[in-house]
């Protein structure tokens, strides 16, 4: 039987047409990674960064160059070493008439007595400052120190001939007390520790710690018998001693006791003597010893002030130093040891100073 399609030609050379074959598209090939081009991509990254870095530090330096010259101008314009004081509203009050406060506080040295000259000038210099506080919360410092605020208030009241208020805080003892009678009127706090007239010296004697401990031998070359006394390196002979009793210990002693009889008018050298053996007062004790005046607190103070100047309202202001670049640029580290700060370490000092707990 013969099973083929008539409609087919009969043709034995015939191929009858297959259905397109599907072929699928062909991916990419992956990139190849040259190791040396891995390398030269983590090195544009890494000089990125560098650059970066270097940009950073260039804007800080220049900011800082920036306010180094900043702080140079406001030297070379205000004055070089002046000390420039603002005024912080403690008492609202009419802005012509004002009370100032003057703040010794911490120990008494050269720079505290910079700092009451700057705020005393800044307060003669106002025509609208009336009155002045002095605020005293010093154990006392240095001989020349005291002195010198003692001195500085005594000008002020000859030269504005206006009152001067002491106001005692928690402490105003020996250079505190020496620098409150040069005021018109003391006023402590009732918890006030006050008093401590008299003078001490006090030195280390380091012989011993050197010589047999560290092995070091001092040599000493000097013109004069007494050059070298009081002399840290040897133990002081009572003669030694003596001498500085009558040359340093006694003229001090002297002239305190002085500035205390004519601070205080309600006190004979007799009593004051009595007074100046170092003892220290509470408040109320001083205030029957007449060291002072009264005892109460800054609104007593203030109305004190107000009393003797002779006004009714007053804007009660205080001296502060502002924040500046310049105390920045100045500012020392308090561990820095230079040949001053050995000189006052090994060399003895006579103080006017209290050296009890504070």
């Amino acid at each position: 039987m013969d099973y083929s399609n008539p409609s087919e030609p009969q043709n034995p050379g015939y191929v009858p047409p297959q259905p397109p074959t599907y072929i699928p598209p062909q991916q990419p090939p992956p990139p190849h990674h040259h190791p040396d081009n891995h390398n030269h991509h983590k090195s544009h990254s890494g000089w990125k960064i560098f650059w970066g870095i270097i940009t950073v530090l260039s804007v800080i330096v220049n900011i800082f160059l920036f306010l180094m010259l900043m702080g140079m101008a406001v030297i070379a314009f205000s004055g070089r070493g002046e000390r420039k004081f603002i005024e912080e509203v403690i008492q609202k009050g009419p802005v012509t008439t004002k009370i100032a406060i003057v703040s010794i506080d911490g120990i008494i040295d050269d720079q505290q007595a910079r700092d009451v000259y700057w705020q005393l000038k800044t307060a003669r210099e106002d025509k609208t400052v009336k009155a002045v506080i002095i605020k005293i919360d010093s154990p006392g410092g240095t001989i020349s120190g005291s002195d010198e605020i003692n001195n500085e208030i005594q000008r002020y009241r000859s030269e504005s001939n206006e009152p001067v208020v002491a106001f005692m805080q928690a402490i105003a003892a020996s250079g505190g007390y020496y620098s409150a009678v040069a005021c018109d009127h003391i006023i402590a706090e009732p918890t006030t520790i006050t008093g401590s007239i008299g003078v001490i010296m006090e030195y280390l004697v380091l012989q011993q710690l050197l010589e047999e401990k560290l092995g070091i031998q001092p040599v000493i070359v000097k013109a004069g018998a007494k050059k070298d006394w009081p002399n840290p390196f040897q133990k002081p002979t009572d003669e030694q001693l003596q001498y500085l009793q009558d040359r340093i210990i006694q003229p001090a002693y002297n002239r305190f006791v002085k500035i205390v009889i004519d601070g205080r008018k309600e006190l004979d050298e007799s009593n004051v003597r009595r007074l100046a053996d170092g003892s220290i007062y509470w408040a109320d004790e001083a205030l029957k010893e007449k060291l002072i005046d009264e005892i109460g607190y800054l609104k007593d103070a203030v109305a004190k002030a107000k009393s003797l100047a002779n006004i009714k309202n007053a804007q009660v202001i205080e001296y502060r130093r502002p924040f500046s670049f310049t105390d920045i640029l100045s500012s020392k580290t308090n561990l820095k040891i230079d040949r001053r700060t050995l000189y006052e370490t090994a060399v003895p000092q006579a103080l006017y100073l209290w050296t009890g707990p504070q």
